[in-house]
């Protein structure tokens, strides 16, 4: 069965759908998202060789293609995930505000889902299953757009969720995967009055686009262009193991690190703290200062000088770019230049410092001491999230279920009426 949808069926048919998991049970909820996560584990060989298809039409030396592959033991972090949303206490009908007016008018304000949320994504078909955990936890519809690359992953995904959505009697269409064209992209974002949101992940281009073409609000979980700085007074023990685990433990994800921001008092240690990303053959783009200290003690074949492309670049492969300042106060005003709001990160021993950085630096999520490979993948305790918000409104920095959720004013009265 294609468990793709055909472009013009589906807006009514989710719409619809949206609607009926308002008087659906928390532990309904639940255990459908437990029976996935089990079922999830059971079909594990059919995904896989969905999977296997997508994989064969891609180059392995692409960044992209550890994001598309899927394995047992990813398929596996997955249904952990989905039941790490079970244990999670519902975000609907939490009430925000409460008063009753001189009039003896009662005002509540509430949360309740946004309805139908949208997602467009790329060759990332773990996607498929996070995003609709979070949405039926959040009691909201999803309708998904993956890329083209994993469309035969996707397709074989939402079959298994489907299928529990009816062992359950509920309706299917609470999951909607578009098929793989441009045209249904462009039905998605004009979907005014049947969507109610709509949140790409992927690379810059694509969020770019569906910001710049979308009529449906768009919350953008934006490109990861991470930077770390190397303080004056960082700790190099502490360091080696942050740059090479920020830099090397993911390559292809949004909080991986592009940039190597450090204090020239600090330079003398660099190629101690580069040393171990050449095991992974980072190629390192440094300035004329640091290619200085690099030149002769990392490998010469992955060693560059920085070019005008070099900063403000996600790299999303082995590669990194290294700027050497003067101060903390050049080492902010270079990432605050270059950062796409998305990770930061300092390395330091120094609380004024630490301070200092934390209050200047303007991004979703600012780190002390710490890998920025913390963002993303359920690590904050949210559950497996839709996306990294990198802007300011409604939501910022991991979503998860109470950033899926509006509110809504719900006024009692008895017989009241306004003079």
């Amino acid at each position: 069965m294609n468990s793709a949808t055909t472009p013009s069926t589906w807006k009514q048919a989710v719409q619809k759908a949206s609607r009926s998991l308002n008087m659906v049970t928390e532990d309904t909820i639940n255990q459908v998202l437990l029976a996935l996560a089990n079922e999830a584990i059971v079909q594990t060989g059919s995904i896989l060789a969905e999977n296997a298809k997508d994989l064969t039409a891609m180059d392995k030396d692409n960044p992209m293609y550890d994001r598309l592959l899927l394995s047992k033991e990813r398929i596996e972090g997955i249904a952990s995930d989905i039941r790490n949303v079970v244990q999670l206490p519902s975000p609907l009908g939490r009430i925000l505000m409460e008063t009753v007016r001189p009039n003896g008018m009662r005002i509540t304000k509430t949360t309740v889902p946004f309805g139908v949320v949208g997602i467009i994504y790329e060759a990332r078909p773990n996607v498929s299953f996070d995003v609709f955990s979070l949405c039926l936890k959040s009691g909201n519809a999803c309708v998904l757009k993956g890329g083209t690359d994993a469309h035969n992953s996707n397709m074989a995904i939402v079959k298994v969720i489907q299928s529990i959505l009816e062992k359950f009697g509920l309706d299917k269409n609470i999951v909607t995967l578009l098929s793989a064209g441009r045209e249904s992209t462009a039905e998605l974002l004009n979907a005014v009055g049947f969507v109610d949101v709509i949140i790409p992940r992927g690379g810059k281009s694509l969020i770019d686009f569906v910001r710049d073409n979308s009529r449906v609000p768009v919350i953008e979980t934006g490109a990861g262009i991470c930077h770390t700085y190397f303080d004056e007074f960082g700790d190099v023990e502490k360091g080696k193991d942050i740059i090479f685990n920020a830099k090397t433990r993911r390559v292809s994800v949004c909080n991986s690190l592009d940039c190597l921001v450090i204090h020239e008092k600090q330079l003398s240690n660099l190629p101690a703290l580069c040393l171990k990303l050449a095991e992974k053959n980072v190629i390192i783009y440094a300035d004329v200062k640091a290619y200085t200290f690099l030149n002769g003690k990392y490998p010469k074949s992955l060693l560059e000088k920085v070019t005008d492309d070099s900063y403000g670049t996600e790299f999303l492969d082995y590669k990194m770019s290294v700027k050497t300042v003067e101060s903390i106060g050049e080492a902010i005003d270079h990432i605050s230049i270059y950062s796409s709001k998305h990770s930061e990160c300092i390395i330091s021993e120094n609380k004024e410092n630490i301070n200092v950085f934390d209050r200047m630096i303007d991004a979703a999520c600012v780190y002390t001491n710490t890998s920025t490979a913390f963002t993303d993948g359920a690590q904050f305790g949210l559950g497996a999230e839709i996306g990294i918000s990198t802007q300011k409104l409604h939501a910022r920095g991991p979503m998860a279920l109470e950033e899926l959720c509006s509110y809504k004013w719900i006024i009692k009265g008895d017989g009241h009426i306004r003079k």
